[in-house]
């Protein structure tokens, strides 16, 4: 019989392994005895050291040819040899970062048309990158940075301001590398997958820029190819999958609401799917923040998913953040179910809502998900299980 924590949680799982550096990183990369010059790798985001890891297991016979830095979020790290990784903060960029910025632009100036640039872009990389514009200060990029979090902006409303600041992002690491050619593999994190917004697009000049004809970019792995996967277990389990995509972006109570109308309409009615069958989609939620308490995205966008379902008996869901970090807490996301109310009550519930406070509400009930860092980024993994 199924266990519906089990399934939900093997749903994440198949997620996860879709999108890993490990897998779609080796089948991108080019063969470096083709290159005649030098080979820089650099990189940042939250998959930056995984992925650094993966080029160095396919190059292991030509690293001796091979230089570079990677900047990715504390406890991201990974071990390499020859590729040196460094860690420093997100959301908010801290010093380290900006010292990390500093000498990747310096590691890719000076250099040939017969050298090659690896960037290794992922979700993250934005505030990872951080070198303020001339005329612009650090503290003035961290205090721009908090309010636009508190206020719920989205990915790319804080990834164009970060552009505008910043003396790295928006093609102008790329432009320092000319010359030589310049080869992005990006993990995207940004709902529509543009290459320009995915860490702020720093090797991603304007399109139709002549001087720029010798830069390419391929992405490795979307949040879609972690729904599809997730949605090929779930037809292997009998349960058919609703995929909605990776474009669900608004305030997380508010799209709560509608994932738990559509739920509903499974269950009564058999429309648009009859049960089981299981809801799956990505993108990026966003918390305008009002309360004091403790939680991420995911676990606010479940607390409101579970009143908005009232205990509804067959219903269970699963909302996690590939990084494996909700917000700045120390989960991935949580799980819900109709026994999800029935412990403490619906006013406790909503108490907990006001406060922004889902990480407290799901901690004491022992319903948070815990993964540690992944080393992948596809931005939000969600599933609604709608049971018989």
């Amino acid at each position: 019989m199924l266990n519906p924590r089990d399934f939900l949680h093997s749903l994440f799982d198949a997620a996860l392994a879709a999108v890993h550096p490990a897998v779609c990183v080796p089948a991108q990369l080019p063969d470096p005895a083709t290159v005649k010059g030098r080979i820089v790798v650099v990189g940042a985001g939250k998959a930056a050291a995984a992925m650094a890891q993966a080029v160095e297991n396919v190059w292991s016979n030509e690293l001796h040819r091979v230089t570079g830095l990677v900047v990715t979020r504390y406890g991201h790290g990974a071990p390499t040899r020859r590729i040196e990784v460094v860690e420093a903060a997100h959301p908010v960029p801290d010093a380290a970062g900006q010292d990390a910025a500093r000498r990747i632009l310096a590691l890719v100036q000076g250099l040939n048309e017969d050298d090659l640039v690896l960037a290794l872009m992922s979700g993250g990389g934005s505030a990872l990158l951080a070198l303020p514009a001339p005329g612009i200060t650090l503290a003035e990029k961290q205090a721009r940075t908090r309010e636009l979090l508190k206020n719920g902006a989205s990915i790319h409303e804080i990834n164009a301001e970060r552009k505008r600041m910043s003396a790295i992002k928006g093609g102008k690491l790329a432009a320092a590398a000319l010359p030589a050619r310049v080869l992005t593999l990006a993990i995207s994190d940004v709902p529509g997958d543009d290459p320009a917004t995915i860490a702020s697009g720093p090797t991603v000049p304007a399109p139709g820029e002549p001087a720029f004809s010798r830069c390419a970019t391929r992405l490795i792995a979307t949040a879609t190819d972690a729904l599809n996967a997730a949605a090929e277990v779930a037809r292997q389990a009998g349960i058919e999958p609703l995929v909605l995509g990776d474009r669900i972006e608004g305030e997380a109570r508010e799209v709560a609401k509608a994932m738990a109308g559509i739920a509903l309409s499974c269950r009564d009615h058999g429309l648009p799917l009859a049960p089981p069958c299981v809801i799956l989609s990505g993108g990026e939620t966003t918390v305008t923040v009002r309360g004091g308490g403790r939680g991420g995205r995911n676990a606010e966008f479940l607390l409101a998913l579970a009143l908005a379902l009232k205990a509804a008996p067959d219903i269970h869901a699963i909302a996690c953040d590939t990084d494996g970090i909700d917000g700045s807490e120390d989960n991935a996301g949580a799980l819900i179910g109709p026994e999800t109310l029935a412990r403490t009550g619906e006013m406790d519930a909503r108490a907990r809502l006001m406060d922004n406070d889902a990480y407290s509400f799901f901690a004491a009930r022992g319903d948070l998900v815990v993964t540690g860092p992944t080393r992948t980024n596809v931005n939000d993994f969600r599933a609604i299980l709608i049971e018989p």
